[in-house]
């Protein structure tokens, strides 16, 4: 962005925070009914002047971009994709996806993803995988722009998109995209646009963020992996016979999903397959990052959503809240990447390998590449028991302890 675009966006994000215009989204309207303020203000939003919500034909998740007062929206390079968690929807992201708009009002567009919304997240990790990367391929189609992607996961949702960025990694999406709007092939030639199709890119598109908020990353199986059984292996191993009750996402979080002589799909997803790059895409990103609640997240443990053996997580006592976003006390930024240890394979996995060994194998196949770790506690808020939304900011009104949270995610976010 420019000189001007700077103090500008500035401006919008300064008016919004906690001051309830987000559910408005008329920004103009908001600075019109501020009197005095009004002149001092005035300037600085020569373009802008409201969010957009943009719903697509099959009504599957929703875009928010900016426009100004005529209709008119910039051309975005950034394509940021939102994914809930358990009978989660697109609306679960609506806070931090204007929160993006008012910092990068130019540079990004936000797609909120309800393919997998409600009952559907029952559906299996696989085929909500499958849904999403066929959903992001049609918002490409509608954002012929975009250069750049990054995908922004809460809890399950985390897990949906390391699956579809799998389908994706790779892909040679350029015959679609040339079918479906008239840009790619007034531009370049068919033989250029079918060579956009590059190792390391996903649909095409640049690969920039991956981010993870309270996702069970090492499945749902094992001690204190679901804080709310307490850690005791008697209740754990019975919930495990019974994870067919959430339908075959259940089945995937427990690891009780392996037959025919193939390993869980969690254990699956640590290693590339000839038609499946699970490592290879994750890799590809130039920043994962994993936000995880240190206490009160009642369903997705620490160990499980910072990627973590449970001897390797700090030590509570040595947390300490930080200046700026007050409920993050820890932030671990890997410096390096093994390249020597081995992942996974089939005959390791399906000879009756223990959970532990399961949890293990993923934790040091994840770990072959850097991840941003960053520490979320919730202790002395009155929403503490609500960590697990609250992270996310799920609904403003009874989350919005996590708008720290959010913000962070926002202020170290690369474009």
């Amino acid at each position: 962005m420019g000189s001007e675009g700077a103090p500008q966006t500035h401006e919008i994000e300064h008016e919004d925070v906690g001051g309830g215009g987000s559910k408005k989204m008329e920004i103009n309207n908001e600075i019109r009914n501020r009197g005095s303020i009004k002149k001092k203000r005035k300037s600085y939003l020569p373009k802008f002047g409201c969010f957009r919500i943009e719903h697509d034909a099959t009504g599957e998740g929703f875009d928010i971009e900016v426009v100004d007062a005529s209709g008119q929206r910039p051309n975005p390079t950034h394509l940021i994709i939102m994914v809930n968690g358990l009978i989660g929807s697109a609306q679960n992201w609506k806070f931090a996806a204007e929160q993006f708009l008012k910092r990068y009002p130019e540079d990004v567009v936000v797609h909120c993803s309800e393919c997998n919304s409600s009952m559907l997240t029952f559906d299996g990790v696989d085929v909500m995988g499958e849904r999403l990367a066929q959903e992001v391929i049609s918002v490409i189609k509608r954002h012929p722009s975009v250069q750049k992607i990054s995908f922004v996961g809460h809890s399950l949702g985390g897990m949906v998109a390391r699956y579809a960025i799998a389908k994706l990694y790779g892909r040679d999406i350029s015959t679609e995209l040339s079918q479906g709007n008239g840009q790619c092939e007034s531009q370049i030639s068919d033989q250029e646009c079918h060579d956009r199709k590059y190792e390391g890119k996903c649909a095409g598109l640049e690969p920039i963020n991956f981010i993870t908020s309270a996702t069970p990353h090492l499945g749902s199986r094992g001690h204190k992996q679901v804080p709310i059984f307490c850690g005791f292996y008697s209740l754990e191993k019975a919930i495990s016979r019974v994870a067919w009750f959430f339908g075959k996402t259940g089945k995937h979080l427990f690891l009780t999903d392996g037959n025919n002589g193939k390993p869980p799909l969690l254990l699956q997803m640590v290693r590339d397959s000839e038609d499946m790059k699970f490592m290879s895409a994750l890799r590809s990103f130039k920043r994962r990052v994993a936000y995880a609640n240190v206490r009160y997240d009642q369903l997705v443990g620490w160990s499980t959503s910072s990627i973590r053996r449970r001897n390797e997580l700090p030590k509570r006592r040595h947390l300490s809240r930080h200046e700026k976003y007050p409920h993050i006390v820890n932030v671990e930024t890997a410096n390096f990447t093994p390249v020597n240890e081995e992942a996974p394979t089939e005959s390791k996995v399906s000879s009756g390998s223990s959970k532990i060994d399961m949890e293990e194998e993923m934790i040091r196949s994840l770990t072959t590449m850097s991840w941003d770790r960053i520490d979320v506690s919730f202790s002395g808020s009155r929403q503490k028991y609500l960590a697990h939304s609250t992270i996310q900011v799920k609904t403003y009104c009874i989350n919005s302890d996590g708008a720290d949270v959010v913000q962070h995610m926002i202020d170290n976010f690369q474009l």
